[in-house]
């Protein structure tokens, strides 16, 4: 933590602690995509080759380090949400937000417990949830009025289509990492109209993934 300075305004970290807070960053970013939030702060330090005392000084535990890296992780979806602002219509803006979700999930196990709260990030964060929130009402709403996305579909329904697609995701990189492609079609076709239905990418798994895949999947 930064202490403050004389008249009480954070002091900057010298350079050398700065260096150590960017690598546990960096590092925890790495090590919470692969194995989600259950990683602890031992595991973080040795992966970043640092004793865990380092780690503890500059984060006081690890819901102080997630709510640093909310922050980050948050950004990719909102960028999304601006690109598909300004995308040729609402409902290719809204299909390229969906499947840019996917991908982000996909190769990272920790990014929605991370933006669903894991660590129980503070008020600026739920600030930023509901502002992305806000960003995706507006998009559905334009796509529903276009009529190129069913009109019941909700801006709260997409924090569990990234659910869906992230147990997919999970259960399945041992045997068909790419197999959460085409269960995102499978979803997006079920919220299109039938005119804009896509062929679904990749073969469907065989038996044997399906079991393996169901054997990974988190209970």
């Amino acid at each position: 933590m930064r202490g403050p300075d004389a008249d009480g305004c954070a002091r900057p970290l010298r350079a050398d602690a700065e260096r150590n807070r960017r690598l546990i960053l960096d590092v925890a970013a790495r090590v919470f995509a692969e194995r989600g939030l259950g990683a602890t702060l031992n595991d973080i330090a040795h992966e970043a080759g640092v004793g865990v005392g380092t780690v503890y000084r500059r984060f006081a535990d690890k819901d102080a380090l997630v709510e640093a890296l909310f922050e980050t992780k948050f950004a990719t979806l909102v960028w999304l949400a601006r690109a598909a602002e300004v995308a040729p219509s609402a409902g290719e803006g809204l299909r390229a937000f969906l499947w840019g979700a996917a991908e982000a999930r996909a190769g990272d196990r920790g990014l929605a417990q991370v933006l669903a709260g894991g660590g129980a990030p503070g008020a600026e964060a739920s600030r930023n949830r509901e502002m992305l929130h806000h960003l995706l009402e507006d998009l559905i709403g334009r796509a529903q009025a276009e009529g190129s996305v069913r009109g019941d579909l909700a801006a709260s329904d997409v924090p569990m289509f990234m659910l869906m697609i992230g147990a997919v995701a999970d259960g399945t990189h041992g045997v068909a990492p790419d197999a959460w492609r085409r269960y995102t079609q499978l979803v997006l076709d079920g919220l299109a109209p039938p005119a804009a239905r896509e062929p679904l990418p990749g073969p469907p798994l065989d038996l044997a993934a399906v079991f393996h895949a169901m054997q990974d999947a988190p209970a």
